[in-house]
């Protein structure tokens, strides 16, 4: 069996190794894939981006089916395209898709399904979003309306960084189109978690959770980033509250998008406000996997990825269940100098260790030139991830990683797993 992974990242890179794993496999290609994948064993890369492209190329290379990564991708439509092409593809329509491209969307969406969520308003027009602003409390949150990698949002905390957000976004064009309408919410306190399932149209399979540390700096300080660090499990979400997502977000979801035309095959990623007295509610939907949750929960996935995607393409995933790794996963993010604004491409990378039953170097955004070199190619240039039997050991097999890879200027968090080590001392 060979298998397409669309996309470029450290999330398409866990995908794909997780799905190679599998005896069934003979090969996992990857669009346009990454530097690490093409030094993966039973990973290749596929140079080819355009849609009809891919596609003839999955026909003629008989390709059992394709799993997408990215959120851009399936907002163009790509999984409309290979079905319309008579290919089998794992992941949401356009349609579908929408409760991640357009924020506005998936707002009055949870509203007309009674999904708890923050208050808000949508703004196309920059003055009334000022206006609107002077009028709210403090802090507040700015989110441009479709996408942007991850980093269009602003939790403002002062009138001046509100004012200035609604500036960047809809006057300056700062994240183009994506931001020519924002959603100004209500500030939610409490502690985020990412919760991830798969989901046939109707039938839902829940993934290990995990969270996310989005900040650029120690402390949860700097900027908003596409995620500099992430660990698996996540000791906020408990098995009671587990339980009470399921049956008020995630269910009432699937079922909403069917009963509205829309059915949701493919994964989807629930970021969640959890707040005190384990009230959860939901930040954002994206329509995919996460990064870098991905490669967190992708060493600790101890079933068959393939047999489980090929459950979802058959609208049976009723009768499957995963067997996860009982360790911890944490991964920590190493980013180009000038991320999230202005990343530096093209600084030699050195000492990325092979992948071992504890350790592993999921790439992102790294090429090999034409005289071999490995080079920088983008934000976020890898992740390491460490697997233990606690969430401390995992974090020091993960910095370990840390310390033997170098490139120039090298960015990363030092307190990736903080909130889970302060949970473990309480306890």
């Amino acid at each position: 069996m060979k298998i397409l992974v669309i996309g470029s990242g450290g999330r398409e890179h866990a995908l794909a190794w997780r799905l190679a794993q599998s005896h069934r496999v003979q090969t996992v290609y990857v669009a346009p894939g990454n530097a690490g994948v093409g030094m993966t064993p039973g990973l290749k890369n596929i140079a080819i981006t355009d849609f009809s492209e891919l596609a003839n190329w999955a026909i003629d290379q008989e390709i059992e089916y394709t799993v997408v990564g990215p959120d851009a991708a399936l907002a163009a439509g790509v999984v409309d395209y290979f079905e319309s092409c008579g290919l089998k593809i794992f992941g949401p329509t356009k349609a579908a898709a929408e409760l991640e491209w357009s924020k506005d969307f998936a707002k009055a969406f949870m509203k007309r399904h009674n999904i708890p969520t923050a208050a808000y308003q949508t703004f196309s027009d920059a003055t009334s979003a000022h206006h609107y602003i002077d009028q709210a409390g403090l802090p507040i949150v700015i989110k441009a309306d479709g996408l942007a990698a991850g980093k269009g949002v602003v939790v403002a905390t002062t009138l001046e960084q509100a004012h200035q957000a609604i500036d960047a976004m809809m006057v300056n064009a700062q994240f183009g189109s994506s931001g020519a309408r924002v959603i100004i919410e209500e500030f939610m306190p409490g502690e985020e978690a990412s919760f991830f399932v798969l989901s046939d149209g109707h039938n839902i399979l829940p993934l290990a959770t995990a969270q996310d540390h989005k900040r650029l700096l120690d402390g949860d300080l700097g900027p908003n980033t596409g995620g500099m660090g992430a660990y698996s499990p996540a000791p906020v979400i408990t098995p009671t509250l587990h339980g009470k997502i399921l049956s008020q977000i995630v269910k009432p979801t699937i079922a909403g998008m069917a009963a509205e035309g829309r059915p949701f095959k493919g994964f989807l990623f629930v970021g969640l406000m959890i707040q005190a007295g384990g009230i959860p509610r939901v930040v954002e939907y994206n329509a995919r996997l996460g990064d870098p949750e991905t490669q967190v929960i992708m060493p600790r996935l101890q079933s068959d990825l393939s047999l489980v995607i090929e459950a979802a393409l058959e609208n049976r995933l009723n009768t499957v269940e995963l067997e996860w790794d009982r360790r911890t996963a944490l991964g920590v993010v190493l980013a180009a100098k000038g991320y999230p604004d202005n990343p530096r491409k093209g600084d030699p990378v050195f000492g990325i260790p092979k992948f071992t039953e504890d350790a592993m170097t999921f790439h992102a955004g790294t090429l090999i030139n034409e005289q071999g070199y490995l080079l920088t190619n983008g934000g976020r240039v890898a992740c390491a991830v460490g697997l233990g039997d606690s969430v401390r050991m995992a974090q020091d097999r993960a910095y370990a990683l840390v310390d033997e890879i170098k490139f120039r200027d090298m960015q990363f968090r030092t307190d990736i797993g903080h909130l889970a080590i302060a949970k473990t001392k309480k306890i």
